[in-house]
């Protein structure tokens, strides 16, 4: 991955093959933004008039890149926009360095060394920007031909080798700490994106668990899998039911970070479909091609519980990975079947491709058992809430309005797009069956939201539960933009990473 340091040196003076600065967009024209001021000089202050000249405003994630000043060893400057000029102190807010840093990044494929001179007022703007541009660089290219030795993809070029945060306080216990937190946790969001991209063939259940498995050797994390036996015997209906169609057989993976010092216990639950068909309900052409990316709620929750361990936050985080992948076969699950769950509740399948919500809710009720002091379970569950909020913006729903409302700060300090959605009751009665407990399907409007009071009634009582549809933003059919790349994403990965340090702190309930 991309390495990064943090340089007290010159502008002028350091050997890089680019300068990144940052330029906004004023009411009149390009604005140079604090950072680059050296560089600005050496142009004789003219750099905005050149930038503009060239065609930059300076709007978001814009990329223009020019000579380097007489005298600098680096031989390009790079010049990214940073969106409208801050109406008050000038100052950018970490989100839009953000994503300045990872267009940046993006548009450096292929050098060693870029030194990064946007704004930087403290540690937590040298976070965001080694956030960013860690994020931007990100590339899979396992399966290209020449990604498997390492080199540069055959149809591209490799990731930016380095980034050197100039203005940057290598000594400063603050900064060093901001740069600890971005290594952990872009190398696991970074995996998180690896797995989500890893195509089906490859990633089904045992394999998924067998990366959980040494993860957990690495990190001191304690790892148990479930497998098809251990679940018979368990009674887990509901993941079994879901798996029954398919060679590769489901699991259910627990992953227990403690610490010594903790007093509170969070349970992360995921959706980890390695594939979705759609079953015996099967999706119609054109909405298979990317359900390898069923499985990014596991992915989230796997990345979340690592990073927590790596930066040894003083909370005990439970991950549960609801591996399983849905096929259509002989032996598969059929419309009009009933599952007895791992709760003893009996679920009417009325569709097969309502398959997530099934997994869920034997991990849920597990995680129920433990009593943590909150679940959050993670999944790309519907295609209703993309309808409702985009591909950009994930919805939070949950039993307790003052934990939605934390989880949606907590998404919102951390760059990632969320909105609080109800759980309306008059639309449980849509799931009451004839035959069982209750129905996988409701009513179809709204459907999102009858998903969310689907999982609702498998949490256990008392227990603050929410839940985390991300289906929209988890996997990027389009092109890139700022630090997200085509295909995985790595969603909500930071949002728990956050809630589980706000936990740490004392600062969540």
């Amino acid at each position: 991955m991309t390495a990064l340091t943090l340089s007290t040196a010159a502008a002028s003076g350091l050997r890089a093959d680019a300068i990144v600065v940052g330029v906004a967009k004023g009411p009149k024209g390009p604005v140079v933004a604090p950072g680059a001021e050296a560089v600005d000089k050496a142009y004789d202050g003219s750099l905005a008039r050149i930038l503009e000249t060239l065609g930059a405003s300076g709007a978001e994630g814009e990329v223009t890149k020019l000579p380097a000043p007489s005298g600098f060893k680096a031989p390009v400057v790079v010049a990214v926009g940073l969106g409208a000029v801050p109406e008050k102190d000038d100052t950018f807010s970490a989100e839009a360095l953000r994503r300045a840093a990872g267009a940046a990044a993006r548009a450096l494929a292929g050098a060693k060394k870029a030194a990064f001179a946007l704004p930087m007022a403290d540690a937590a703007d040298a976070g965001a920007i080694a956030e960013g541009a860690r994020l931007g660089a990100y590339a899979f290219d396992a399966y290209k031909e020449t990604g498997r030795s390492g080199d540069a993809a055959k149809n591209g070029k490799a990731p930016l080798g380095e980034v050197a945060l100039l203005g940057g306080k290598p000594r400063d216990a603050a900064y060093k700490a901001a740069i600890a937190r971005v290594t952990a946790v872009t190398e696991e969001l970074n995996r998180a994106r690896d797995l989500i991209n890893t195509p089906p063939n490859d990633l089904n259940p045992e394999s998924f668990a067998a990366v959980a498995t040494a993860a957990g050797k690495e990190h001191g994390i304690k790892v148990q899998v479930l497998d098809e036996k251990a679940l018979e015997k368990g009674g887990y209906g509901g993941i079994l039911g879901v798996g029954a169609g398919s060679a590769a057989g489901p699991r259910l993976v627990k992953l227990s970070y403690t610490s010594p010092k903790a007093t509170k216990h969070l349970a992360f639950v995921g959706k980890g479909i390695t594939y979705d068909s759609g079953g015996i309900s099967l999706k119609p052409a054109g909405h298979n091609e990317t359900m390898k990316c069923d499985m990014s709620g596991a992915a989230a929750v796997f990345a979340a519980v690592v990073a927590a361990a790596r930066l040894g936050l003083e909370v005990n985080v439970t991950g549960w990975l609801a591996l399983a992948e849905n096929m259509p076969s002989g032996t598969a699950t059929r419309p009009g079947d009933v599952l007895r769950m791992y709760s003893g509740k009996t679920v009417e399948v009325l569709n097969t491709d309502a398959e997530g919500r099934l997994v869920l809710a034997d991990a849920l009720w597990k995680a129920s058992e433990e009593k943590p002091d909150a679940i959050v379970d993670v999944a790309t569950l519907t295609g209703a809430m993309v309808l409702a909020l985009g591909h950009r913006t994930f919805g939070v729903m949950a039993n307790d309005d003052a934990f939605r409302t934390a989880i949606v700060e907590a998404a919102e300090e951390v760059g990632e797009a969320s909105w609080p959605m109800p759980l309306p009751e008059h639309l449980r009665k849509g799931m009451d069956s004839p035959t069982a407990d209750i129905a996988n399907m409701g009513e179809r409007m709204g459907g999102g939201l009858v998903a969310g009071l689907f999982l609702r009634e498998f949490i256990g009582e008392g227990i603050t539960w929410a839940h985390l549809d991300i289906a929209g933003p988890a996997f990027n059919e389009s092109g890139p933009f700022g630090y997200t790349p085509k295909g995985g994403t790595g969603s909500a990965v930071r949002t728990l990473v956050r809630l589980a340090e706000l936990t740490a702190a004392g600062d969540l309930g």
